[in-house]
């Protein structure tokens, strides 16, 4: 079998397990996962093997800059405390615990049992928002556990380059130096992110082409990342940088026809990497352990081990902290509903095994780095244990929780945009009707059509929102298009004045983009 029928295989199987997550209504990353591990379990499967480049270069880039445009500045301003604190401490302290957990159950030494630590040490954004993207959380909540997922990166990876130095080159690096690699990683890749997304905004500010759009939206994380590594610095951080600056002032920079092409390009580009990738960790598995010697036969100890050690040192972190904010913000009793949440849903995904596949294969004197196949397998086998187990088991966490937003609330809250939405339509036609600014029959079909959405009536079912024959198409085209951006002015007051959530300011502006499309030309 050729690479490129494997890998049109491997595509037709991702997709199509995804997709049937999606009917199912279960996680897509854990039954990707099962279903690539069930896979490559298969005697006449051949064995799988994933350069680093695959993972960090091709796959993540795109995911991240996806996941960081979903997350509001303004929330994110909300939360940078405790995103600083579980960035930081957190990832320290998981990388410690893991490598003296590593040390005592598998046969690593204390300086590989740390590089695995430094792999571990913290959360995936991919999968944090994949396993999210279905959960109704509060906006804070999932604004804090993913930005906390993307903004680690810094640290682990001062962590990581720490670790594989000292077990590679066999001598210790001081603090003072482990400091400045993480000035120089996360500083230098938040000047580039900044930087890129500048100038990114400035020719998108001056582009009208939808394809042309829609190839510099897809080659900007690129464009980030690889920057960011040739100068040194975390190509991570400037991937998520680029995408929260981008994210936060999209609206801004195109007109609807492009924002249309280039969320239906760009969706179809995460669900295809999405679904490759969590495939590929599970197919990877059985490859990487039929590698180990015989004396690393026992992994799947040092897998529940190290696994367990994770989660149980990220909830141990993240409660007193939650205690701590809550009782800062005056709250009377303290619940743990909300940090068992936060902590169940900080699982591992594919920045560890990126990670990991990047360990030198020799020690500094030439000598193969011993049990660096260990490494990989137990990578691996926690990403899947956490995936599986958390991925599957975080909804129910999250029902019994109670935090997750009913549905009745979002349906409440985007009713009553869409009621301030329909009544800025109204005054906005008052105003023209004033100036005779045009023909009264246009006018009052446009408003026989807002007032009927003023009483929530189904928009699907107004036929007033089209042009009757008695009518010009192309004076009621700008006629409706001057409502729209009249609706789109007060849809924008309404998120920055904090009356709707950015999930619903998205929605809304959606449909406006379509409304808007379903125009047509003039």
């Amino acid at each position: 079998m050729s690479d490129l029928t494997a890998l049109l295989l491997l595509i037709v199987f991702a997709t199509s397990v995804a997709t049937g997550a999606r009917h199912w209504r279960i996680p897509a990353p854990s039954l990707l996962v099962v279903g690539g591990l069930l896979i490559g379990l298969l005697p006449w499967v051949p064995d799988v093997q994933v350069a680093p480049d695959v993972i960090s270069v091709v796959v993540l880039p795109p995911l991240l800059f996806a996941s960081a445009e979903e997350i509001p500045w303004r929330d994110l301003r909300a939360v940078w405390r405790p995103v600083t604190v579980l960035a930081l401490g957190l990832v320290v302290v998981t990388a410690a615990a893991v490598g003296a957990v590593a040390s005592a159950v598998t046969p690593l030494g204390t300086t590989t049992a740390f590089v695995l630590g430094a792999v571990l040490a913290s959360t995936d954004p991919v999968a944090v928002t994949a396993l999210g993207r279905k959960i109704a959380l509060p906006p804070r909540i999932q604004v804090l556990v993913q930005s906390e997922s993307l903004f680690n990166d810094a640290t682990s990876l001062v962590l990581f380059k720490v670790a594989v130095a000292t077990a590679v080159a066999a001598h210790a690096v001081s603090l003072p130096a482990a400091g400045g690699q993480f000035v120089v990683l996360g500083g230098g890749g938040v000047i580039v992110g900044a930087a890129v997304a500048s100038v990114v905004a400035l020719i998108r500010r001056r582009t009208e082409e939808p394809v042309l759009e829609t190839v510099i939206a897809l080659v900007t994380p690129y464009a980030a990342y690889v920057l960011a590594e040739n100068l040194h610095t975390s190509g991570v951080t400037a991937v998520v940088v680029t995408g929260v600056v981008l994210g936060s002032t999209s609206h801004k920079l195109t007109n609807v026809t492009i924002r249309l092409q280039v969320h239906a390009v760009y969706g179809t580009v995460v669900f295809l990497l999405e679904s490759v990738v969590f495939a590929l960790i599970g197919l990877e598995l059985p490859t990487l352990a039929r590698q180990l010697s015989e004396d690393e036969h026992s992994w799947p100890l040092g897998v529940l081990a190290v696994a367990g050690t994770v989660i149980a040192v990220r909830l141990l972190g993240v409660l007193p902290l939650s205690a701590v904010m809550q009782r800062r913000r005056g709250n009377g009793t303290v619940t743990w509903r909300i940090p068992v949440v936060v902590s169940w849903a900080g699982t591992r995904g594919a920045m560890p095994l990126a990670a990991a596949l990047s360990i030198p294969l020799a020690a500094g004197d030439g000598s193969p780095l011993p049990h660096r196949p260990l490494v990989l397998v137990l990578t691996t086998g926690v990403v899947v244990f956490t995936l599986v187990l958390q991925g599957f088991t975080l909804a129910p966490v999250v029902r019994w929780s109670k935090i997750a937003l009913q549905p009745e609330h979002t349906a409440r809250e985007e009713a009553h945009a869409r009621a301030r939405l329909a009544q800025a339509g109204l005054d906005c036609l008052e105003e023209l009707e004033a100036v005779e600014a045009a023909p009264a029959p246009l006018i009052e079909q446009l408003r026989r059509g807002l007032l009927s959405r003023l009483d929530q009536a189904d928009a699907d079912q107004s036929d007033d929102l089209t042009p009757s024959a008695s009518v010009s198409a192309a004076g009621y085209r700008e006629l409706r298009r001057t409502v729209i951006a009249a609706e789109t002015a007060k849809l924008r007051r309404l998120y920055a004045d904090n009356h709707i959530s950015d999930l619903t300011r998205r929605r809304l502006q959606r449909l406006l983009d379509l409304e808007d499309a379903g125009l047509g030309d003039e």
